[in-house]
């Protein structure tokens, strides 16, 4: 936001949706997602992996597609072949989710047949009063250790539990032991991989009947078996324009995100919104909503819960509303 630029137009997503046994109903009821799938855990809100892609909402087009024929909406930023690197999803955890670790890039590469590994962050949209999840270990382990744990159904002893409220921010590293605990509504920005490593499931049954795989062998390769820090939240400087603030929240070398405080109610102006000339952005309302204007007199309204991929190069936009964005980049 700030000076606008010239070039291509914000393109509106609809994603794709997961119905894993701990999901529940908050993303058909607080934010309207029109998935045949019950529960609904995840919507794959900004993808290009086969195993969730999400679609322009005009077209029907898969995002990938679009891309293909038009790579230059990534800018310079390196890709896939020509797909994103980076995946957006919402997570309903109703339940508890299993204890898991996701393998780096390196690893990935060399065991997954070139795969991405899986370094995360989470922000905290909503949770129930004393909700929980788990982040890393609390106290250094050994895999004698933890495997005699894991058999015997005591590996919870060992597990960094963190209380989580609204608005708080987790960095999750690939290697690092982690799960969303119950009652926790949250969005996920990660790198585009669909690599998860079960460690542990509370000895729960799949849809079939049966225990869910589990994935201890590949898992002890990767995961750090040393304490974690119990994770702070960040000291926050909102900065303040016309129509809207903004704040930082993490920067890795995936992904770099930013909280956008739109309210263009008691300004008289709408809010020029300055996209990077060189990179990709995705926009993903969570909470609101408002409207997109375009230099080319288009439009797209936007509410709670819909995801917009905003080419490099965009088209000059206006935003007015007042809703709640993260600013996802790369």
């Amino acid at each position: 936001m700030g000076v606008v630029i010239q070039g291509n137009k914000p393109l509106l997503l609809k994603p794709s949706g997961k119905d894993y046994i701990w999901g529940g109903r908050r993303l058909k009821d607080d934010f309207c997602k029109d998935i045949d799938l019950t529960p609904l855990a995840e919507s794959w809100e900004c993808s290009t992996h086969p195993d969730g892609p999400s679609t322009v909402a005009a077209t029907g087009e898969k995002l990938i597609d679009v891309l293909k024929h038009h790579p230059e909406y990534l800018g310079t930023h390196p890709s896939m072949e020509d797909s994103l690197p980076i995946l957006v999803k919402l997570i309903d955890a109703d339940k508890k989710l299993s204890v898991q670790v996701h393998p780096s890039d390196e690893y990935a590469k060399e065991h997954e047949n070139g795969q991405l590994g899986k370094t995360e962050m989470w922000y905290i949209i909503d949770a129930d009063p004393g909700a929980k999840l788990v982040y890393g270990f609390n106290r250094n382990v050994n895999k004698p250790m933890l495997r005699r744990a894991l058999e015997q159904g005591t590996v919870e002893r060992y597990l960094q539990c963190v209380a989580v409220h609204p608005g708080d921010v987790f960095f999750i590293e690939a290697g690092t032991v982690h799960a969303i605990g119950a009652g926790i509504l949250l969005a996920e920005i990660q790198e585009s991989s669909n690599l998860t490593y079960r460690l542990y499931d509370y000895g729960r049954l799949g849809k079939d009947g049966k225990p869910r795989e589990l994935h201890v062998d590949k898992a002890m390769k990767v995961v750090k078996m040393k304490s974690s820090s119990e994770p702070r939240q960040p000291m926050r400087v909102l900065k303040y324009k016309p129509g809207f603030a903004s704040e930082f929240l993490t920067r890795c070398k995936y992904f770099q995100v930013e909280r956008v405080l739109l309210n263009t109610e008691r300004v008289h102006a709408m809010a020029d919104y300055q996209t990077g000339s060189t990179s990709f952005e995705i926009l993903l309302c969570i909470n609101g909503c408002g409207v997109i204007n375009e230099a080319d007199g288009d439009s797209i309204n936007f509410f709670k819960g819909d995801c917009i991929f905003v080419p490099a190069n965009s088209i000059s936009m206006k935003l007015h509303g007042k809703a709640k964005l993260l600013k996802i980049g790369c």
